[in-house]
């Protein structure tokens, strides 16, 4: 992005913004997703965060390269409190009469990809990975950043993007196989580890 476009961001101009939005809309839903596992929940983060990011458009830099670490930042921001108000949800429910029937969207969200078992050991492995693993397996390896975007991106140092990466590696790698019935590993265990780049632009 060149620095006029990134002053006119800041200046508030629309069209300017309605460009920001459509170069990288694609990547902060993949990345949503990622965090989420939701559909829906990953169109929710998108709006949100280039809300947010409107909201705290005189924060981006008039100099620098791709706006995406920081874009990816606020994703990261905005689905972790998207996390934490669905617990809020899911704790008021539980609450409800046990009379009352909420409807269950899961199977319908799972009906709309193509492998469901997979997708379900993928969760289940991303589900035994910390908070923070999460994010940054999804900022590296699956949207494409460099250490040190990922570290602009988390406001965290370098060394601790590292470290979590590694950490979070291991742990997928090691819950992402499931059992053979007779006790022996199958497949490729590392598939969900590659690095899937989407490119920075």
């Amino acid at each position: 992005m060149d620095t006029n476009l990134r002053k006119r961001i800041r200046a508030g101009d629309h069209d300017a913004f309605g460009a920001l939005f459509d170069a990288y809309a694609r990547s902060v839903y993949n990345h949503a997703f990622r965090l989420t596992g939701e559909w829906s929940t990953a169109e929710d983060v998108v709006s949100l965060t280039f809300l947010e990011a409107w909201r705290l458009r005189e924060k981006l830099d008039e100099d620098g390269g791709s706006p995406r670490p920081w874009l990816l930042g606020i994703a990261t921001n905005v689905a972790r409190n998207s996390r934490r108000a669905a617990r809020r949800h899911a704790a008021a429910v539980a609450r409800l009469p046990r009379d009352e029937t909420v409807r269950d969207f899961a199977d319908e969200v799972a009906g709309r990809l193509d492998d469901t078992t997979q997708l379900a050991l993928v969760r289940t492995a991303l589900a035994k990975l910390r908070r923070v693993e999460r994010e940054v397996l999804a900022l590296c390896v699956w949207s494409g950043l460099d250490y040190q975007s990922a570290a602009e991106a988390l406001g965290v140092p370098v060394g601790t993007v590292r470290s979590r990466l590694s950490r979070a590696r291991t742990k997928l790698a090691k819950h992402m196989e499931p059992p053979h019935p007779h006790g022996q590993m199958r497949g490729d265990r590392t598939t969900a580890v590659r690095p899937i780049r989407e490119g920075n632009r």
